[in-house]
């Protein structure tokens, strides 16, 4: 009999789904064993990107691709001039593989090609499953793979890997809406003009969106067509490599936002019916297309699907040297109607049936390889239903995610400010919401991510300052509403950094208050780039008052950075006052206190607490963050005993925050 998973352990409630818990942990050694044989590893299962698509030979070239189901594949290009020569015809080996050897004079770096595909009853031009570079005809707009051999490989200046525990805290990013000006951005511009800033702003890891390309440009990366390919229109790899290279040089992890959840339906580009079947990659039937995403679903239970996506988990970690991933869609993959049909109100519906026994295997195993190959790597799950386990290790019943994203909570902090007002913020409800969580993972906290800013939605500065923004953001104007906004955007993003379980994220740009939102270019605005952008000059304005938020950003990241603070497993609760709207907890040797009344200070506010003394690290309302600067934050503060307890008394205006660090008190015999 196995020995009770951790899971259950820490959690009572799942004693009656233990069962269905410890056969999916045999369930995935199972399949490892079936994968791997009795000698392998799941790294050299993961290697198809080493035989597959175009590789160099000692005679020149060979180029395999697996097709099951197709009679006849040509391999055609600018070197064929786009016709289907017998020379060019591939051989069937085994397995459903084809290939074909190519002399080294009759292929070369930058040639565009493509196949062509037969099967029973049809054809169709298709672009290489394993194809690690395309281009886009800018006239045609016709994707085709390309040739990517350069003289000389990129020689990587730095072999930095960050270590295994430390904390993240991550700034999620989109390289082509990087730049000020209405355009498509660049790997190289992102490197020389953001790159500084994330560095100075001290987050210490960059999470970058739509890597993988992907035919629509407003899809934001989603819809992948080609999983091996980084998107040219941001440049080339050898460029993408240097922005990685110089963020490792400054002590910055990168991942990138990989999409296994499912794959765009086009067929010229991707893997739609690339053999001229509809499941070679897929689900046949019902399941192969997602209702709601307008795409089609990966079949986790083929060996030959997971040999693809584990060797593209493989690829992008070698090749580019990315630190790890944050998955999307991760609910859509566990349950077989994707998560659309449920509430998750109760344990049952984790465990009912309906749950994606194969896709549970697969993202398990994938976690334990890319710890195999990268131990430092980050994993999180992007993932709303709450399944337990997400985040704990293989050993105790989970899944092996270092971190899930905490997604309820901006959910908490829209239809609070939507719903509530600030007479009706209830401190005590809102410590809970953002310190709720499984004890045996840990979560990336966040106020809002990109989804927060797309068009039909609002970030936080927007939904608190509306139309106030585009009149009285400049430093000196008089505006209660836009005095309100900057008040509440430093509490809320400091207390859900404050709380978070292990990380936390912010989207490029909300940092410092962005204003309107991101659309990109689509027939619905005539194709602009205005909103597919950044304004970084309003951050380095003198005159506004972004930058004032861009400046205690930078301050408060600076702060939990130094203290260690999210080492700190969790918070603990040192005052809460519903009445008064004053919540003070610790975490770490920081104190950190909360008024959120929005009318009244309070002097000589008192917290029962260990004695010592206290001296101000962070001050919401210092005027340098846009605040009234009513605190003296030279002020050194002791504890006070009062029958037989220890008090720390302090003033705090209306909805402002302070943090304050434990201090060791100097006594005679110690000098």
């Amino acid at each position: 009999m196995m020995e009770k998973p951790g899971i259950v352990k820490n959690d009572p409630w799942l004693e009656p789904f233990e069962p269905i818990i410890q056969g999916r942990m045999q369930r995935v050694v199972q399949k490892e064993n079936e994968l791997c044989g009795k000698a392998g590893t799941l790294k050299e299962f993961a290697s198809g990107h080493l035989y597959f698509g175009l590789q160099r030979s000692g005679a020149g070239w060979v180029f395999r691709e697996w097709a099951p189901n197709a009679t006849r594949i040509y391999l055609l290009g600018d070197f064929t001039d786009w016709q289907e020569l017998p020379e060019w015809e591939l051989k069937s080996i085994e397995n459903g593989n084809w290939e074909i050897e190519i002399p080294s004079d009759k292929m070369k770096h930058g040639n565009q090609f493509r196949l062509s595909v037969y099967w029973e009853g049809g054809q169709g031009s298709r672009i290489p499953a394993w194809a690690n570079r395309l281009i886009q005809d800018p006239e045609t707009k016709i994707f085709n793979a390309q040739v990517w051999s350069p003289e000389k490989e990129y020689e990587w200046k730095n072999n930095w890997h960050a270590p295994n525990d430390s904390p993240a805290l991550i700034y999620e990013a989109h390289i082509g809406m990087s730049s000020e000006d209405s355009k498509v951005s660049t790997y190289r511009e992102f490197r020389e003009n953001v790159l500084p800033r994330i560095i100075k702003a001290g987050y210490n890891v960059i999470q970058l969106m739509a890597i993988q390309e992907h035919p629509y440009y407003g899809s934001f990366g989603y819809h992948v067509s080609n999983f091996f390919a980084a998107s040219s229109r941001f440049g080339t790899p050898d460029e993408l490599k240097e922005l990685i290279d110089e963020a490792h040089s400054n002590k910055i992890r990168v991942i990138m936002d990989m999409v296994h959840s499912h794959a765009v339906k086009n067929e010229l580009e991707g893997l739609g019916r690339l053999d001229g079947s509809p499941w070679q990659y897929f689900h046949d039937g019902p399941r192969r297309e997602h209702v709601a995403w307008d795409s089609l679903c990966f079949d986790y239970g083929k060996n030959e699907v997971l040999h693809f996506l584990f060797s593209n988990c493989r690829y992008w970690l070698e090749e580019y040297r990315f630190d790890g991933f944050r998955f999307d869609g991760i609910t859509s993959m566990l349950y077989y109607d994707h998560g659309l049909s449920r509430d998750f109100t109760s344990y049952e519906m984790y465990y009912d049936g309906q749950q994606d026994e194969d896709a549970i295997s697969y993202l398990s195993l994938v976690n334990k390889m890319i710890k195999e190959i990268h131990p430092g790597s980050l994993c999180v799950a992007e993932e709303m239903s709450g399944m337990p386990g997400l985040g704990a290790s293989l050993e105790n019943g989970g899944m092996g995610f270092d971190y899930r994203m905490a997604m309820g909570t901006p959910d908490y902090w829209i239809k609070t400010l939507k719903e509530k007002t600030d007479e009706e913020w209830n401190i005590s409800e809102i410590y809970y919401e953002l310190t709720r969580r499984r004890t045996e993972e840990k979560t990336i906290s966040y106020a809002e991510s990109h989804d927060q800013a797309l068009v039909g939605d609002k970030t936080i500065i927007f939904r608190l300052l509306d139309k106030e923004m585009y009149f009285n953001m400049n430093i000196g104007s008089n505006s209660h509403i836009v005095d309100r906004g900057i008040a509440l955007h430093k509490m809320i993003r400091l207390i859900t950094l404050a709380t978070a379980g292990g990380g936390y994220l912010n989207f490029m740009g909300n940092e410092f208050g962005h204003p309107e939102w991101i659309d990109f270019p689509r027939e619905g605005n005539n194709w602009s780039y205005e909103h597919a952008r950044r304004q970084w000059s309003l951050a380095d304005s003198p005159d506004l008052r972004y930058g004032l938020l861009n400046r205690f950003d930078r301050d408060m990241i600076h702060l939990i950075n130094k203290e260690k603070v999210l080492n700190h497993e969790w918070t603990y609760l040192l005052f809460e006052n519903p009445i008064d709207q004053v919540l003070a907890f610790g975490r770490g040797d920081l104190v950190f206190i909360f008024n959120f009344n929005p009318v009244t200070s309070f002097s000589d506010y008192g917290i029962n607490i260990e004695p010592g003394k206290f001296r101000i690290e962070l001050n919401t309302d210092e005027k340098e963050f846009g605040g009234q600067g009513l605190i003296d934050k030279g002020v050194m503060h002791f504890t006070q005993a009062s029958q037989g307890q220890h008090w720390l008394k302090f003033y705090i205006p209306a909805r402002s925050a302070l943090v304050l660090k434990s201090l060791p008190i100097r006594r005679v015999h110690d000098q």
